[in-house]
């Protein structure tokens, strides 16, 4: 029994394995329905627990499809309508009591250290489905759909623009150090990434170059990544960040910097021009929507790492 938490938590050769397995049930399900379970069914008889502490499409989604196509079921749990540690139950026991009646749990929460306190009581595997620190599925999805139009990740140039310092450049600067890209990260002072994932990335060695310049984060860059830059719960004010991250939208200008056959990628939603404009994400370069649809293959390969 494992828990996926965050990218760094596993070797490389443990993600490695991860996207490999996401290939190949990928390219086994030609001419399967969409909702049609794998020929193996490995979880068969299984059940999985998915609590959102916050609105989810692509998450819930693609973690209910992925259950399916893998033969097992799951159970959608809003913390409102559920103990969860409160009224008279604690969180201990709410976890306590799911591991007697699902196999996994994927929690997608405000707060990293719900996930890490929960996960301390199960029983049974559990898998961030994000929290406010790391979006480690996500990212495992972007290296997937990279792989498949760009060829191994390993010594590409990867261009991460905006917030520099979300749950998203967080998984990204630790997926650098584990897939051995470089990441070039470009962002204002305000939203540098945090000390603690800097540390992390000195001792690991990873290959990261950090700048408050838009066009130098982007050059010869082989990928360029963005996010919503008002993310759902931040305590910012918004009219102000969004001044801040302006000269950081992803637009044909800025892609022009990049390699010619560079790709774009964002995890959704979407802030139509703000982060990026149409031109871009509905333009031949972006690969947002393959991306979408990889988070079903990625997860169902992470789903049967926990229990290998």
């Amino acid at each position: 029994m494992k828990n996926f938490i965050n990218i760094s938590d596993l070797s490389s050769n443990e993600l490695r394995s991860i996207i490999e397995e996401a290939k190949n049930r990928k390219s086994n399900r030609t001419n399967l329905n969409k909702s049609s379970p794998d020929k193996d069914k490995p979880f068969d008889g299984k059940s999985m627990a998915m609590i959102f502490e916050k609105p989810s499409t692509r998450t819930r989604m693609s973690f209910e499809i992925a259950v399916k196509q893998l033969g097992g079921s799951c159970i959608t749990l809003n913390p409102e309508v559920i103990h969860y540690g409160k009224g008279d139950e604690s969180l201990k026991d709410t976890a306590k009591v799911l591991s007697e009646y699902v196999d996994i749990v994927m929690l997608r929460t405000s707060l990293h250290k719900n996930l890490e306190e929960f996960g301390k009581y199960l029983k049974i595997p559990i898998i961030n489905g994000l929290s406010d620190s790391s979006h480690p599925c996500q990212i495992m999805s972007d290296i997937l759909t990279f792989e498949e139009t760009k060829g191994i990740i390993k010594n590409k140039v990867i261009s991460w623009l905006g917030d520099g310092n979300n749950n998203m450049s967080n998984s990204l600067i630790e997926a650098a150090g584990k897939f051995g890209f470089q990441l070039k990260i470009g962002c204002p002072s305000q939203y540098m990434p945090n000390k603690k994932i800097l540390k992390w990335a000195k001792k690991n060695k990873v290959n990261l170059l950090i700048t408050k310049k838009p066009e130098e984060a982007v050059k010869n860059s082989d990928c360029v990544m963005t996010d919503k830059w008002i993310s759902m719960n931040d305590k910012v004010n918004k009219k102000l960040k969004k001044k801040h991250l302006k000269k950081y939208q992803v637009n044909k200008k800025l892609m022009k910097k990049a390699k010619s056959d560079a790709i774009f990628m964002h995890c959704l939603p979407v802030g139509r021009g703000e982060e990026v404009t149409d031109e871009v994400i509905d333009g031949d370069q972006s690969v947002v929507w393959r991306q979408a649809l990889n988070r079903v293959h990625a997860q169902k390969s992470i789903i049967n790492w926990c229990f290998s």
